[in-house]
């Protein structure tokens, strides 16, 4: 996605290519694949070169200068340094000190948190007249000081948005001391700002223009009186302001032009003193004043001559008239200004300023999420970020893009996004604008750029919008970057747009699931944030069948079973395994259900995060568990990791969890309470890995899984009926645990499934584990004694017996029209016996797959002396069989090699049988005969 260069000639080295590749601004959204090399770099003219150096970060800069001797020479050159930013890697004493020797010219710094701002005194930059710092928390008095003694030239100081909270006044006024020359001072969240430091920024800075005391708790406002220099006052945010001393001396500053009290409690009498009396004041900028507004009452207020900036007023229509002439849209006044050819000095000061204030207050004010601000939102507060994105001031733009990610979100904690604010976003232009500050070299406008990009794309429109203006190669491409932050960002906008369907192939096909991995194995720790967005962007991603063996082709198995094993985050271990639960969830269709399972380490991490604290690892885990368990391979592995014991103690202590966690606890118990009824024999499986796949049944039954599994079957939710049944359905093969899930009081609860649940699915399975504990097996189990040792639990078999029996009769009567049923008897029309058969049909039963032995058992049960089990499993062999169900074909080659027919013709012909198991039956002989003649085509 960088520029192509056409000149051929000899390919750069490989590591050289990489660097230049990783930091070239992004341009005709191309993918990295489609780069041609054919350069001869060396032959490159000097300016040529600069340019290049120019669109790089100070690492890639430097590491590119040691190439060779000329490139050296050119790197050094002091247009390229005088404009650092150290934000984007980590830069302590002994990186700065290797960068001291290309400083010397340095002018402008910007950096990030406490460790950077003491290793820049070793950058040895005299000269340096700007700095700004973020990330400040921790920055104290001791090295605000140093850093202007070290730097007495600064003009501009710029610490925050994030508060100071460890400066004091004692630092300002070393400040004041120091600096001299001190121009403009922003400063944020300093909690008093007493008057002796004021009074030293005026008494020693005489060109100070410019004071900025945001968010903090005290400021001075007398001692603000006496700074006769400056131009613009911001106290946006501060608390604890005496407005009446403030309005009475700031009145009085002979320059004073721009004020910014946004956010403050300032009141309408306030407002109007300032405007009123001071000569030289022409823009106050009062947003998000709650006292004002509600003072104002919602209507237009302005005094004549001067601009109040307020919620309340059209922002755009107010910043016109500081303009002669409006010849164009109001609308456009800040673009229409840049691109202006009258420069009128005073008025760009003001407007440069205007943008800064703007894009902090608005920042602010969309962090706070204030309730009441829609219509703001709508009607300006968009198109003014939008705007400001346009601006010339680099922190301006980064401010206005983290503000777009910012105010569209409305719920952190479920990702809500507005949709009516993230679709004037995308109205006004907003996404190719950010697209293109995507584009750029600066990495700082990348990150808020790509964060802003990802949380408009939760909205379905935004994202389709961003897809179709080339959004998905640009994030593709920024998640190769070497810095964490612009990766960790486009990674998230990939995970939001991996969430439609319809993306799912375009990322792809933009080589996003290798850059994703590729992330994993770039950042394995110490990178939580890039880490759960790589990973969640995989897991959708590997919902899909094709892209999820693009997942595994490019090491997405072992780079996810990695992040499960080892990584301690929460959100990672969450993403991870949903990731994995999604890969094995492909088991017909690819191999990577198998090559999770052999993934060294990976069913003994599941098993593992299945004890997590947190919820939602848990819920992942199970349903990985339940995906993989489809794998006879897996089951194995999962029990010897101790697999059964985990599930059954999560069983246990989900009863008051999630719908999520409760399924899919039941459900891993389900695959793996396959017994001897449900083994498919291939060729290479040994008769102790049969034992096992015998016991797993009989292990969760002893273990205590019957119990927490009737206590899920009587949740309120289908989904856990379904799988709860499921799992009680092949338990209850054993005759042992069938007599365990009646002493635990389970024939009410299938019983109450059977006839109440919602899910046809679920009652059609809770009938069949009815049939087995009551088809005679169970009855020489009981006699030898309870099943549970130690315990003796009284039950009344054959009141349970009859009370099963009814209900399964019941539910296979609700399939059961008699005209219907009459016509079909009296006639051998295939018509009667399709239409029959089409009412009975339960879709989702033919995604069951059962073994010889549990297809042996519904013949042996046609046999049954009870009419009801008859008809059930009549009624059950028609469901395995029906035309078009996924495993119908298996079912009918194994009903033949039990030589079934015989059974089910006499089933059919019977004189005593129920109609419903002749019907039935002879239904079941029609679907073997149209199976046969498939096969046979």
């Amino acid at each position: 996605m960088s520029r192509r260069v056409r000149r051929k000639g000899p390919q750069l080295r490989d590591k050289e290519k990489a660097i230049l590749q990783s930091c070239l601004e992004i341009g005709d959204g191309s993918s990295s694949s489609e780069r041609k090399d054919e350069v001869n770099w060396a032959s490159l003219p000097d300016d040529t070169v600069v340019q290049l150096f120019s669109c790089l970060n100070y690492r890639d800069r430097a590491s590119l200068s040691s190439t060779c001797r000329t490139w050296r020479g050119l790197g050094s050159s002091s247009c390229l340094w005088n404009y650092l930013d150290l934000r984007a890697h980590k830069c302590d004493v002994v990186t700065a000190a290797s960068l001291a020797s290309r400083c010397s010219k340095l002018q402008k710094l910007r950096f990030r948190g406490a460790e950077c701002a003491s290793a820049i005194m070793n950058l040895q930059a005299r000269g340096l007249l700007e700095i700004s710092g973020d990330l400040c928390r921790e920055i104290t008095d001791a090295t605000l000081s140093v850093m202007a003694a070290r730097h007495e030239a600064l003009e501009s100081i710029q610490l925050g948005p994030d508060f100071c909270v460890r400066i004091s006044s004692d630092a300002i006024k070393a400040v004041a001391l120091c600096c001299p020359k001190l121009k403009r001072l922003r400063l944020s969240g300093v909690r008093e700002v007493n008057g002796d430091a004021i009074n030293a920024l005026a008494m020693h800075c005489r060109q100070l223009a410019e004071i900025g005391f945001m968010d903090c708790e005290n400021v001075d406002e007398g001692a603000l009186g006496n700074v006769a220099s400056v131009r613009f006052v911001s106290v946006a945010g501060t608390r604890n302001m005496k407005w009446s001393s403030a309005s009475q001396l700031w009145n009085k500053l002979p320059n004073l032009v721009g004020l910014d009290v946004s956010r403050t409690d300032i009141g309408q009498s306030t407002v109007s003193r300032l405007l009123s009396s001071s000569q030289s004041l022409k823009v106050l900028c009062a947003l998000n004043c709650p006292v004002l507004e509600e003072e104002v009452n919602n209507t237009a207020y302005n005094h004549k001559g001067k601009l109040l900036i307020a919620l309340f007023n059209d922002i755009f229509k107010g910043v016109a008239t500081l303009f002669a002439e409006i010849k164009k849209k109001e609308r456009n006044v800040f673009s229409n200004w840049r691109n202006s050819k009258n420069v009128d000095k005073n008025l760009n000061d003001i407007m440069i300023w205007l943008e800064w204030i703007l894009s902090h207050s608005l920042l602010r004010i969309a962090e706070s999420n204030s309730q009441g601000l829609d219509n703001f939102w709508l009607t300006q507060g968009a198109t003014l970020l939008l705007s400001l994105m346009e601006s010339s001031q680099e922190d301006v733009q980064e401010r206005a893009a983290t503000g777009l990610a910012t105010f569209v979100v409305i719920d952190d904690d479920n990702a809500t996004v507005d949709r009516g604010r993230a679709e004037a976003v995308m109205q006004d232009g907003g996404i190719r604008l950010l697209l293109d500050l995507a584009r750029s070299c600066r990495e700082g406008l990348q990150s808020e750029a790509a964060k802003a990009i990802a949380n408009l794309s939760v909205n379905g429109k935004v994202a389709k919008a961003v897809a179709e203006e080339g959004g998905i190669h640009i994030l593709a491409d920024l998640a190769r970057s070497m810095n964490r932050l612009v990766a960790e960002e486009a990674a998230g906008g990939l995970w939001n747009l991996s969430v439609g369907e319809e993306h799912k192939g375009a990322i792809a096909e933009a080589g996003g699931v290798k850059a994703l991995v590729d992330l994993i194995f770039k950042w394995p720790s110490g990178g939580d944030g890039v880490l759960e967005r790589a990973a969640g962007a995989l897991a959708n991603l590997a919902a899909d069948d094709k892209c999820s063996m693009e997942v595994a082709v490019a090491g997405g198995v072992h780079a996810l079973v990695m992040l499960a094993r080892s990584c301690k985050f929460e959100g990672v271990q969450e993403q991870a395994a949903r990731a994995l639960a999604n890969l094995a969830a492909h088991g017909d269709s690819n191999s990577n259900n198998t090559a999770v399972g052999k993934e060294a380490g990976s069913l003994e991490a599941l098993v593992q995060l299945t004890c997590s604290h947190n919820e939602g690892v848990r819920q992942e885990a199970a349903g990985a568990l339940w995906n993989l368990s489809f794998d006879d391979r897996n089951r194995e592995a999962i029990a010897a990791a101790g697999g059964v014991e985990a599930l059954v103690a999560l069983a246990q202590s989900c009863s008051n969890a999630s719908q999520g966690l409760q399924e899919r606890a039941a459900g891993a118990l389900w695959g793996l309470s396959v017994s001897e009824a449900n083994r498919i024999i291939e060729p290479g499986f040994t008769n102790a890995i049969y034992l096992c796949i015998y016991l797993f049944s009989i292990a969760i039954g002893r273990e205590g899984g019957v119990a927490p599994l009737i206590a899920l079957a009587r949740s309120d939710a289908e989904d856990v009926h379904e799988t709860a049944a499921g799992a009680l359905w092949n338990l209850a093969f054993n005759p042992g645990n069938a007599l365990r899930i009646v002493e635990e009081g389970g024939v009410p609860a299938l019983v109450h499934l059977c006839s109440s649940s919602g899910s046809k699915m679920a009652r059609f399975m809770a009938a069949l584990a009815l049939a087995y504990m009551f088809d005679g097996r169970m009855d020489e189990v009981a006699l030898i004694g309870p099943s549970s040792e130690g315990t003796s639990k009284s039950v009344n078999l054959d009141g349970a017996r009859r009370m099963a029996l009814k209900n399964i009769e019941a539910f296979v009567l609700t399939f059961s029209d008699p005209q219907t049923f009459s016509a079909a008897a009296a006639s051998s029309a295939p018509a009667a016996l399709a239409q029959v058969a089409e009412a009975a049909r339960i879709l989702e039963a033919g995604q069951l797959r059962c073994s010889g032995a549990e297809i042996g058992r519904f013949v042996v049960m046609l046999r049954n002396p009870s009419s009801i089990l008859k008809a059930c499993a009549a009624f059950a062999l028609l469901q395995f069989t029906i035309p078009g169900g996924r495993h119908a074909m298996h079912h009918a080659s194994l009903l033949q090699k039990a030589g079934a027919g015989r059974v089910l013709r006499a089933a059919a012909a019977a004189a005593t049988a129920p109609i419903e198991a002749k019907i039935f039956a002879r239904i079941v002989l029609r679907n073997l005969e149209h199976h046969h003649a498939e096969a046979s085509i």
